[in-house]
């Protein structure tokens, strides 16, 4: 990939695809919209994507650091209709994916998708917020959302792929119920020496609202 990666690690969250726009999609799921607040006051309206959120993304990955940029996608973006397309268009019978907005201005904050896996009893999940918003809560609130989701699917597990060096976003999933192990096999996929890992727990023990008791929320 032309970058080296360091250990990569895998999320896992235990429990129990996108589409091509001329496809056929579920309709939209309406009861997945969220009015919510942020620590330092920001109201944003959190929705499951549509095809015309697309305009919105030029704006978020230009004020994206590049190091956000590489820990998210594991390299350099090359943003472009098609590469968009891929996040907007999805049919929500088999994935969902959440954009969170400022109700001010419309911007668009962050997004989190889970998408099924291969076996379609578990999901694989991604997410990515606005540089400028991290440790204001808007990560929790999305991952929150996608471990709902996850639930109301029926899914045995959740899981993701995190950089060893992204501390916030493994520090989070500790405080969700992930586990974190070794994961030699994504190793190998990122194409270094470096260990890497893999993260579990129980959506029916993950955390629902709110901050564990005596911790912030900082993503």
């Amino acid at each position: 990939m032309g970058t080296d990666l360091g250990r990569l690690y895998r999320t896992q969250l235990r429990a129990t695809q996108r589409t091509n726009a001329h496809l056929a999609m579920a309709a939209y799921p309406t009861e997945w919209e969220r009015h919510l607040t942020l620590q330092d006051g920001k109201a944003v309206y959190i929705r499951p994507i549509r095809p015309e959120d697309e305009p919105l993304y030029g704006p978020f990955f230009a004020v994206e650091t590049a190091e956000d940029l590489r820990r998210r996608f594991f390299g350099a973006v090359k943003v472009s209709h098609a590469f968009i397309a891929r996040f907007t268009q999805i049919d929500y019978e088999k994935a969902m994916a959440f954009i969170a907005l400022d109700e001010a201005t419309g911007e668009m904050l962050g997004v989190a998708r889970l998408h099924a896996t291969t076996e379609g009893d578990s999901g694989e999940y991604a997410i990515l917020i606005r540089t400028d918003l991290k440790s204001h809560g808007l990560g929790w609130l999305l991952m929150q959302l996608i471990i709902a989701d996850a639930r109301a699917r029926s899914y045995r597990c959740i899981q993701g792929q995190v950089l060893h060096d992204n501390t916030p976003m493994l520090d989070m999933c500790r405080e969700l119920g992930f586990e974190i192990k070794s994961d030699p096999a994504a190793a190998a996929a990122a194409l270094n020496d470096h260990q890497n890992f893999t993260i579990f727990a129980s959506p029916t023990r993950a955390r629902e609202a709110g901050a564990p008791a005596g911790r912030s929320r900082r993503s």
